[in-house]
């Protein structure tokens, strides 16, 4: 799998090639805290190609459709259907009691009544809709944690709109849909674009660039507590980020092509140091969305196949 072997990096899963002859199209998927992967299936004729847009990213449902969430444990896989999903979603994240969440990353707003549209919808265990909310607009980067919390960093086009939750570039959401935290000024600087995110524990890290000198952060929440850390990133504009204890791995794509950069690194005091980077080969080609940090492991998606490279 790679010329340069490391053994913290192992292939996890990749989606059966009964799946993939019969149409089906692997499209959003999110790792729970419990290090389960799961994956929504779509088949491609709910689906349009944007030729544009490289890799998953561009299949794009044309309107209401089925999937199948299908759960990967070890060796257990379970599969769900999921009926009559609407709109357009971008991001899976998991939830407690095997419940899920489907968010499309765009939102708009009324201009009649000022409300902002659904972007969020809460499933139980079965695939039925519970209920839907907002969780604001332009959403590149989203993690549940072991509670249930959304945990949310926004793009541009979201900091510089109108959502007020997306305007401070962060933010963490109940499945009600209530805003519950807020940067409140404790960050080094103002966030431009998410780039990915992780856990540890109890803990979430949001990673965003801020652009010009400032670069990349690294923000470690504890809900908890409401302590807001942040640190510079080693990595300019990281795809994937996992800590354990103070020692991180980073990876940073190259572009639909079948390799990463992939970099180790140590929290010393205040700082992260670069202990080692390399090259990696990966099975397939990588493009937005591919990694997700969870307890000091980092997912990621290359192509139809997910490795778990350990910090």
């Amino acid at each position: 799998m790679s010329e340069h072997f490391d053994p913290a990096v192992h292939e996890v899963w990749s989606v059966p090639t009964t799946d993939i002859s019969q149409g089906r199209k692997a499209l959003w998927w999110s790792v729970g805290p419990a290090g389960e992967l799961s994956v929504m299936l779509v088949h491609r004729r709910y689906l349009e190609h944007i030729p544009y847009i490289k890799g998953w990213v561009g299949w794009i449902p044309e309107s209401t459709f089925t999937g199948e969430l299908v759960a990967v444990k070890g060796q257990e896989e379970r599969r769900t259907t999921v009926e009559n999903i609407g709109g357009r979603p971008s991001h899976l994240a998991l939830l407690p009691g095997s419940r899920f969440l489907l968010v499309g990353g765009r939102t708009s707003r009324n201009k009649t009544d000022g409300l902002w549209a659904s972007n969020a919808v809460v499933y139980s265990a079965s695939g039925a809709p519970e209920r839907e909310f907002c969780i604001g607009d332009d959403i590149p980067a989203l993690v549940s944690d072991r509670h249930g919390r959304i945990w949310t960093a926004y793009g541009d086009e979201g900091i510089f709109g109108e959502h007020p939750e997306s305007s401070a570039g962060l933010a963490g959401w109940n499945t009600d849909g209530r805003a519950i935290w807020h940067p409140q000024g404790r960050l080094p600087d103002d966030p431009l674009e998410g780039c990915t995110t992780a856990t540890e524990g109890d803990q979430v890290w949001l990673v965003w660039y801020a652009g010009g000198r400032s670069g990349t952060f690294l923000t470690r929440i504890t809900p908890a507590t409401g302590e807001v850390i942040s640190y510079p990133s080693p990595v300019r504009d990281p795809d994937g980020f996992a800590v354990r204890g103070n020692r991180a791995v980073l990876t940073r794509r190259d572009h639909n092509q079948r390799t990463v950069e992939l970099t180790r690194a140590e929290l010393d005091g205040t700082t992260w140091t670069v202990t080692d980077r390399r090259k990696l080969d990966v099975p397939g080609r990588v493009v937005l969305r591919c990694g997700q940090g969870r307890d000091g492991a980092l997912w990621l998606r290359a192509g139809d196949t997910w490795l778990r490279i350990e910090a």
